[in-house]
């Protein structure tokens, strides 16, 4: 995976990250590899297991977007932004 954009704009979610790792990658291959030496029922069994997957992922995601919160509180305590600010003493 790819390191996280530090550059990002508070309240706005990253972009998706849809670059392969090097072992993703490798996976991939190898699967490529032994596709061809494979029976047409496994195949046929492992792409109905993988859209499966794949649709409970879609409903898992969208279940999560429909019940975020459009305003929800800070999760941690905010200490209000002290820079620029000019302190004096009275004695």
């Amino acid at each position: 995976m790819t390191q996280p954009n530090k550059e990002s704009s508070p309240g706005i979610p990253p972009p998706p990250v849809t670059e392969l790792t090097m072992e993703q990658e490798f996976k991939l291959r190898r699967m490529d590899d032994l596709l061809s030496k494979a029976d047409k029922e496994d195949i046929i069994t492992l792409l109905m297991a993988l859209q499966r997957q794949n649709f409970a992922l879609c409903n898992t995601v969208s279940n999560l977007v429909k019940q975020w919160p459009i305003s929800h509180p800070p999760t941690t305590q905010e200490v209000p932004w002290k820079r620029g600010t000019l302190y004096e003493t009275k004695d």
